[in-house]
């Protein structure tokens, strides 16, 4: 089984609101002293495929567009026993229009070669558009299945494979088979919590060697890079949020209570 998890680096989402900026300029986020870490599906996904490689057998390639920092997330990938990594190093706009991430992973994927799965996080947790594994699917020509937690792999016939993929749904679970090659978008459940990588492994991530490409390297017009290809970004701003504090005033309990009621109904008649 030839497994691609395809990995994003966003900055933390943990960040404090406080600390949150935005350069209007730029109309992206400003890193300031925020971490970089890997997106929390993508992890999700990471350790889906390392569970299916444990019962299954295969190799797992882990694949990032981004900037040079990415390969920081690529090491933490090798550092939970992923085979390979890959870095397509990204220029230019931070904004991730997901049909040119999808273009530039699909060729990245065909450069590797042959797949039987490709697994994306559900969504990133920074833009959280949620629509790279579809369109990724799309420029490869194979079929697609979303929101999927557990992936078994199954024999049929002899010869046959068949992947069975577990998807959640607004009702629970339902289950789908198809053959390879698939790509799913991996969500989470107790099943799949990333593993923490051990220090020897994280020391040994950073010895394991770790392809780079340019987008020139891989078969694709490069025109198409250049500019946004599915959507604009019209304006970035953080939303605007006033808020006022009263104190109640008594000379007891019984009078600020007393006070606080009254006020409460002063507001609700305003709203009403």
């Amino acid at each position: 089984m030839n497994i691609l998890v395809c990995i994003k680096q966003i900055l933390d989402p943990e960040i404090p609101a406080r600390d949150f900026r935005i350069d209007a300029a730029k109309k992206e986020a400003v890193r300031g002293a925020a971490d970089l870490v890997v997106n929390i599906f993508c992890e999700n996904a990471l350790e889906t495929a390392l569970q299916l490689r444990d019962r299954s057998g295969g190799k797992i390639t882990a694949l990032s567009y981004g900037p040079e920092e990415a390969e920081d997330a690529l090491r933490k990938a090798l550092a939970m026993k992923a085979d390979e990594a890959v870095l397509v190093t990204k220029e230019g706009t931070s904004f991730p229009d997901p049909l040119r991430v999808a273009r530039v992973l699909a060729a990245a994927a065909r450069k590797l070669g042959g797949f039987d799965l490709v697994m994306v996080g559900r969504e990133s947790g920074d833009w959280g558009m949620g629509q790279t594994g579809g369109l990724l699917a799309e420029e490869l020509g194979v079929p697609f299945v979303g929101l999927v937690d557990w992936v078994e792999v199954s024999e049929p016939a002899p010869g046959r494979t068949v992947l069975r993929v577990r998807r959640q749904t607004d009702r629970g679970h339902e289950i789908v088979e198809a053959e390879p090659p698939l790509v799913v978008s991996i969500t989470n459940s107790e099943g799949n919590l990333p593993r923490i990588p051990k220090t020897r492994d994280v020391m040994a991530s950073y010895r394991k060697p770790l392809t780079k490409w340019a987008a020139g390297d891989l078969e694709m017009d490069l025109e198409l890079l250049g500019s946004t290809i599915g959507l604009e970004l019209a304006d970035l701003s953080l939303p605007l949020k006033n808020s006022r504090c009263e104190f109640i005033s008594g000379d007891s309990l019984d009078e600020k209570v007393e006070a606080f009621a009254r006020r409460v109904r002063e507001i609700a008649n305003r709203a009403g």
